[in-house]
């Protein structure tokens, strides 16, 4: 359930995009995981296959989360029909891993977001690696 300050944030595809890098900045595992539809899928990497559901998305975003990862990123383009909208975004992300040593990533995504009843926009499909 999102709360009215969540709905807000999240009233756009973009909105959502924002709220999870702003979710992951703040180290806010739940807050990013709320975003996800509960049918959705998520990529975790480049040479996995995609996932499904919020537990086993809460598994592979709590990894990341380890990093104490900051994001930034730059929406290419939105795509928007009905309840449905695919996005693209540029994303670079600076982390630690547990050894201490620098962690850099980056990547374009693809994602695919749906309405929800309270308007608000969720994930349905998570890519990070799936726009280049």
């Amino acid at each position: 359930m999102t709360t009215d300050s969540t709905t807000r944030q999240t009233s756009t595809p973009v909105g959502t995009l924002e709220r999870f890098s702003a979710c992951l900045n703040a180290g806010d595992l739940d807050g990013a995981l709320a975003l996800y539809l509960p049918e959705a899928v998520f990529r975790p990497a480049p040479d996995q296959d995609a996932i499904s559901g919020r537990e086993a998305i809460g598994e592979a975003l709590r990894a990341l989360f380890t990093l104490e990862p900051t994001i930034a990123g730059e929406v290419q383009r939105v795509h928007e029909a009905g309840d449905t909208a695919l996005v693209t975004n540029r994303w670079r992300l600076a982390g630690t891993d547990p050894t201490g040593a620098a962690v850099e990533m980056n990547g374009t995504s693809a994602d695919v977001m749906r309405r929800r009843e309270d308007g608000s926009w969720g994930i349905l499909v998570d890519d990070p690696w799936g726009g280049a």
